[in-house]
């Protein structure tokens, strides 16, 4: 198969689906190298959807030595299975996970159902910071009473949360 952008033997293969249709792009060397697809080193599927292929060539020196206390998975072996060994793996790539989680979600704060155990605390967090927000939109609107109402109910959430147990 020819490359896409020239004559020459296509080595890489890239299938895409947008909106139901499919879309297929074909590469020589040069320009897969050109468009930044590194073409000696796996890459896998994982890393190509959560954006890691870049982080793993930036990586540092220290990731290359990064390895957990407790099993002995290296940064490489992460990067490659794309599973950690044990618990104490999350602690070890706490900055990769992060990214990762931000490159899937875009976003690193929960958003969705809540746990029952631990919903009076969470609940309490996102109530405070939706109240906050509606403050700050009440204030761009120059609504000083509804303003002060807000700042009444926001105290009252946080008090609240600190006689439940949390630091609000």
């Amino acid at each position: 198969m020819k490359c896409d952008l020239c004559d020459k033997e296509a080595v890489v293969h890239l299938t895409q689906v947008v909106n139901g249709e499919i879309k297929e792009v074909h590469l020589c060397e040069e320009h897969a190298k050109a468009q930044g697809v590194d073409v000696n080193s796996p890459i896998s599927i994982t890393d190509i959807l959560m954006g890691l292929s870049q982080q793993s060539q930036q990586s540092t020196a220290s990731n290359l030595t990064l390895a957990c206390p407790r099993c002995g998975m290296t940064h490489d072996e992460f990067r490659k299975s794309s599973r950690l060994g044990c618990p104490e793996c999350y602690k070890t790539f706490m900055a990769e996970l992060t990214a990762a989680v931000k490159a899937m979600h875009h976003s690193s704060q929960h958003i969705g159902k809540i746990p029952a155990r631990e919903g009076v605390q969470t609940r309490m967090k996102s109530k405070i910071a939706r109240l906050q927000k509606e403050l700050e939109e009440t204030i761009a609107r120059e609504d000083y009473e509804k303003a002060a109402e807000l700042r009444d109910q926001i105290k009252a959430c946080r008090d609240e949360a600190a006689a439940a147990g949390g630091d609000q």
